[in-house]
């Protein structure tokens, strides 16, 4: 005896499941490896900036070009530096934006909280790329050997030292997220990761301790990145 089976929609008129919804399933979580990828970036930042330190020498301090001298020695930091800032920036914003769609899916109370989660991601973004935008100017200027002022070198050293780790606005990320976790638009454990890690960087972001926000964003980020793409199976089912 042979058997079919068959598939009656209550409206035959209506299309069913195809290739491609399956498809878009398949690549749903790849916003969340983005994130994760900006999450590592960001933490590279952080290590290979502090190892640009010829400023921070306290051997060296107030002579500038025994520092710049140190600097031309440092460019291998300085190119680790640049790849993990911008490429980071750049992972940044495509997980931004996949965390707004996502925010956005279960925001039944038209809440502006998914805006918010993409606007601090992007701000932090720009941030990133504006914190490396002197590094062709110096990197090639040691590279190359060419005479490099001894005082803008200073500055370039403090730049990249301060600027990359102001991830404050990433912090503003992890409250919306927290918020909405409490709505029940994401997983509560989530929103938790983002009130402790975001909170916490949002809170050094204003503070005169700034700078440590670029210390506990990218744990953050990263965490939450790693809790949608394998915790957040209730929504993609």
């Amino acid at each position: 005896m042979t058997t079919y089976s068959t598939n009656q929609p209550a409206r035959t008129d209506l299309p069913g499941p195809t290739h491609l919804d399956t498809a878009a399933q398949r690549q749903s979580r790849a916003w969340t490896l983005a994130g994760i990828g900006a999450g590592i970036a960001g933490i590279g930042t952080i290590v290979t900036s502090g190892m640009v330190n010829a400023v921070y020498d306290e051997d060296l301090a107030g002579d500038t070009p025994a520092i710049a001298d140190k600097l031309a020695d440092q460019t291998g930091p300085m190119f680790a530096f640049h790849t993990f800032t911008t490429v980071g920036a750049v992972l940044l914003v495509l997980f931004g934006a996949g965390l707004y769609r996502r925010m956005q899916a279960r925001n039944t109370t038209g809440s502006a909280l998914p805006l918010v989660a993409f606007a601090g991601l992007l701000g932090t973004a720009i941030v990133s790329i504006l914190g490396s935008g002197l590094d062709t100017e110096f990197i090639m200027g040691f590279v190359n050997d060419q005479e490099v002022d001894p005082s803008a070198a200073v500055v370039y050293n403090h730049w990249i030292g301060t600027i990359p780790w102001l991830w404050t606005l990433a912090g503003l990320s992890g409250i919306a997220v927290y918020a909405a976790g409490r709505a029940g638009g994401v997983p509560r454990w989530i929103g938790r990761v983002g009130l402790v890690l975001g909170g916490l960087t949002l809170l050094l972001g204003i503070s005169p301790l700034q700078y440590m926000a670029g210390m506990t964003g990218p744990l953050w980020l990263l965490a939450t990145a790693v809790g949608f793409c394998i915790g957040d199976r209730a929504h993609r089912s």
